[in-house]
């Protein structure tokens, strides 16, 4: 993902400068700060603390199947030269499948395409289509014709009168 969005800056500021230098004059670009953005703006920094909490509770889950096997694993060796052989395969059989069952729980929590990777897109989405709508809104009441952001890499420089980052949340604010 910022892959791409790195290439389109750079075919947008690629364009730029193939526009001839009486079009460039009226052409107004900005920056943001999208991580002060998500610092600042009250409903971002909600979410983030309801995911924060929903993470510590998954947590709390894979560390207890850890104690757990780990629990196993010591009453096996304290107990491992009075069982029989077939008891003591038993044993590391159930040990096994714990350690199975608990790294799928991990997977589904923490893996790829996760509930903390499904849970995070669901709290952020409707958040940063709100963002956009006042950035949209922001660079077509006040003209800009590009706005870039800072965060991902993609500004070397920028004056501090072009950021309108401020101007974002002011917006984000008021549409509560």
């Amino acid at each position: 993902m910022k892959g791409i969005l790195k290439v389109s800056v750079v075919l947008a500021i690629a364009s730029f400068a193939l526009v001839p230098a009486a079009a460039r004059a009226q052409t107004r670009i900005a920056f943001i700060d999208s991580q002060r953005i998500r610092l600042e703006y009250k409903d971002f920094k909600d979410a983030q603390e309801q995911f924060n909490k929903e993470v510590d509770d998954w947590n709390k889950q894979v560390e207890q199947g850890q104690k757990d096997i780990q629990n196993m694993e010591d009453e096996l060796s304290k107990q491992s030269l009075i069982l029989s052989e077939a008891k003591r395969k038993e044993k590391e059989q159930e040990i096994e499948q714990k350690k199975t069952e608990w790294q799928q729980m991990a997977n589904e929590i923490f893996g790829p395409e996760g509930k903390a990777e499904k849970r995070n897109a669901e709290l952020t989405k409707p958040l940063l289509d709100k963002i956009n709508a006042a950035l949209e809104k922001v660079a077509l009441a006040e003209g800009y014709d590009l706005i870039l952001d800072t965060v991902n890499g993609n500004v070397a420089y920028g004056r501090k009168e072009l950021d309108i980052t401020d101007r974002v949340l002011e917006e984000l604010e008021g549409t509560q």
